[in-house]
């Protein structure tokens, strides 16, 4: 698998699945939500299942979730996405989870950990899943650099020993 560094602006990234169905008028929860919350403003543009739909309705639920209204019904579990050219460009020494999805893992000594197979969202952090199962956290204390453009991810020594 190579490096997933991609910049197809046309290429969809996720940015939720649509959840349960929230009141009587067609809105659902998103679920798996962006965290930019102009994704899910009335008028907003997303793909689903890679067509357009227009956001016609939103709300803020329980626990602080996002529930939208499309302009048109669509199927429970369909994929919510934008294109990557309307994304913004990550701050500097930022980068968004999908971007690190086929990178080299590396510690500082040099020795090949292995590759990122998934980003999974954490509450405290994220971590990244190697193609091996093993589960990193992105934190300070395993992270030397992440180097996206580089295709790699460099970790402490002896942090999964």
């Amino acid at each position: 698998m190579a490096p997933s560094v991609d910049d197809d602006p046309d290429r969809p990234i996720a940015v939720g699945r649509v959840g349960k169905p929230h009141g009587l008028d067609g809105a659902f929860v998103v679920e798996q939500a962006s965290d930019d919350p102009a994704r899910y403003h009335v008028g907003a543009r997303l793909l689903v299942d890679g067509e357009v739909a227009e956001v016609v309705a939103s709300r803020r639920v329980g626990k602080g979730r996002v529930a939208i209204r499309l302009d048109r019904q669509v199927r429970r579990g369909a994929e919510l996405s934008v294109r990557r050219g309307e994304l913004p460009e990550p701050e500097p020494d930022s980068w968004y989870a999908f971007e690190l999805e086929g990178l080299v893992v590396v510690d500082d000594a040099g020795a090949t950990i292995g590759r990122v197979a998934h980003v999974h969202p954490g509450v405290a952090n994220d971590n990244i899943e190697l193609e091996d199962g093993v589960l990193v956290p992105l934190i300070d204390a395993a992270l030397v650099a992440v180097d996206v453009p580089g295709g790699k991810i460099v970790l402490r020594a002896g942090f999964l020993a």
